[in-house]
C-alpha cells in the first residue's frame, strides 16, 4: 500500500505545537516492508516520558489478527481527534454498536482533550500516532523517532485523563524495528492495516465501499480517517459499511495486542 503522504497541509499547521520536532517531509514506502520479527532487546524509553508508572511490554511484531477470531473486524479511525468528523464518526460506530481503535496524532490529542475522553468513554482503544505525523519517520534518527513515539504517548495519556494508548501506528506505515521495540517497550503493539479504504483521497463514498469489501479477504484491519480534512464520503461509508460486514457474519473487534 502506498504511503499516505500527498496534499497533507493541514498538519503543516499542528507541527509547530510539539516541541522538538522537525518539519514534515514527503516519502514513500509500504507499511508491511519491515513487518517482519526484530531481533535485539527493547530500547529503553525514558523514565519521565510518560506518565503512569511501569507499563508491561509487549510484542514487537505488527498486529494481523482481530480479537474476534477468524471472523473478526478491526476498524481503525487515524489522525484525529477532529472537532468536526471525530464526534460524526462516534455517533455512527455508536449507532451500530461498533468499537474502534483511534489513532490519534499527538497535536490533535493536546488541542482536543474533551474528545479524547469521549473516545475513551465511549470505549474505544487509543493508538499513538505520533507527534505531527511525520511519514518520513523512518529516514530520520533514532533520538528522532523516539521524541515522535514518547512525546505523543504523553499528550494522548494527558489528554484522556489517564488512559494509555495501546498501540502504535507509524505514520503513513513508516515503522523501523527501531520503532516498534520502542513502542512495545512502552506496552503500545505495532499496527498496521489490511485494507485502506482510500478515504483520505476522497475517492466517492461508493468507491470507498467497494475498495472494503473487494479487499476484506486480505486481512481483518480496516483504516479509516477522521481528520486530515473534509470527511463526509468516509462517515457515509462507515454507515453502510458496518451493517454489511454484521451481514456478512463478521464481529467488530480489537487487534490482538
Amino acid at each position: 500500500m502506498a504511503r499516505h503522504g500527498g496534499g497533507r497541509g493541514w498538519y503543516g499547521k499542528v507541527v509547530g505545537a510539539a516541541l522538538g520536532v522537525t518539519m514534515l517531509a514527503t516519502g514513500a514506502s509500504v507499511w508491511t516492508a519491515q513487518a517482519g520479527a526484530t531481533g535485539g532487546s527493547a530500547p529503553k524509553a525514558s523514565a519521565s516520558a510518560t506518565p503512569g508508572g511501569d507499563v508491561e511490554p509487549v510484542a514487537a511484531g505488527i498486529v494481523h489478527a482481530s480479537d474476534k477470531g477468524a471472523r473478526g473486524v478491526n476498524i481503525t479511525i487515524d489522525d484525529g481527534p477532529d472537532p468536526v468528523w471525530t464526534p460524526e464518526v462516534l455517533d455512527v460506530l455508536r449507532e451500530y454498536g461498533v468499537k474502534a481503535t483511534f489513532c490519534m496524532v499527538g497535536t490533535q490529542a493536546q488541542a482536543h482533550p474533551d474528545l479524547v475522553k469521549k473516545v475513551v468513554a465511549a470505549g474505544h482503544r487509543l493508538c499513538d500516532h505520533s507527534v505531527s505525523h511525520d511519514t518520513t519517520m523512518d529516514k530520520k534518527s533514532e533520538a528522532y523517532q523516539s521524541r515522535q513515539i514518547l512525546d505523543a504517548e504523553r499528550m494522548i495519556t494527558k489528554a484522556s485523563g489517564g488512559v494509555r494508548p495501546m498501540y502504535y501506528r507509524a505514520p503513513g506505515g513508516a515503522f523501523t524495528p527501531y520503532s516498534r521495540k520502542l513502542a512495545a517497550s512502552r506496552g503500545m503493539r505495532p499496527l498496521g492495516w489490511n485494507v485502506d479504504s482510500k478515504d483520505f483521497e476522497r475517492p466517492g463514498t461508493d468507491a470507498m465501499v467497494a475498495t472494503v469489501e473487494r479487499e476484506l479477504s486480505n486481512g481483518p484491519t480496516i483504516l479509516f480517517h477522521d481528520a486530515g480534512g473534509e470527511r463526509s464520503q468516509t462517515v457515509e461509508a462507515l454507515r453502510r459499511i458496518l451493517p454489511w460486514l454484521k451481514e456478512q457474519g463478521y464481529s467488530c473487534g480489537f487487534p490482538v495486542r
